[in-house]
């Protein structure tokens, strides 16, 4: 079974649902094989490098008040802790662009078993946990070099263009089929589930598909 799990790092109900997802595939890890593949999608393609405030970027967004925003952040805390990923407790201060780090999650695709998998979790924590800049390229080698990956190869993408023109035909294909919030699971390029549904919802659509062969 394939499965392309549409998301940005910046996002917290990609980390919510990709929890979901994980616990959802450990269940039916007997009965189910599964290749797990992240694909890029900007929720702020458009962010300067310097990033925004966070309170002041969702009230202009989505024009709700810093009040609403406390209580959607505990909300969001909450599901995080029922699946097993932790949030900060202040939050995060800022939101930022996050496209070099896809570049590198496109690069570590092609790295060996597991490894777009652990890059992937290294980035959300160190985002929603540790509340860093995914676009700092500092903080963004630190997360290779903890995972195994390459670390000088990796600054070498960094300090060039490599792999842009793949992560925004990427993002164009997933646009182009409707996909317009994440996180976005798609099954062998079929079945989509949108959001970070709980682990039984995953579960029981991965056994559904599975039974219709």
């Amino acid at each position: 079974m394939k499965i392309d799990f549409v998301s940005d790092v910046s996002c917290p109900w990609c980390a919510i649902g990709l929890k979901s997802l994980e616990t959802a595939l450990e269940r039916v890890g007997g009965e189910i094989q599964a290749e797990l593949h992240f694909q890029p999608f900007e929720l702020n393609p458009k962010m300067a490098p310097e990033g925004q405030d966070i309170t002041e970027h969702l009230s202009q967004k989505y024009g709700i008040s810093p009040a609403q925003i406390a209580q959607n952040r505990e909300a969001i805390r909450a599901r995080g802790a029922a699946v097993g990923f932790e949030f900060s407790m202040g939050g995060r201060s800022r939101i930022y662009n996050t496209f070099d780090a896809h570049r590198l999650l496109h690069w570590a695709e092609g790295e060996g078993s597991g490894k777009q998998a652990a890059l992937k979790h290294a980035l959300l924590s160190a985002y929603f946990t540790e509340d860093q800049n995914p676009s700092d390229h500092a903080l963004l080698l630190s997360k290779v070099a903890q995972v195994g990956l390459d670390v000088e190869r990796a600054r070498a993408i960094l300090a060039s263009d490599e792999f842009t023109a793949d992560v925004r035909q990427r993002q164009q294909f997933y646009l182009q089929q409707g996909i317009n919030s994440v996180p976005a699971v798609i099954i062998n390029d079929r079945h989509l589930i949108s959001g970070g549904q709980p682990p039984e919802v995953f579960e029981q659509a991965l056994r559904q598909i599975a039974a219709e062969g």
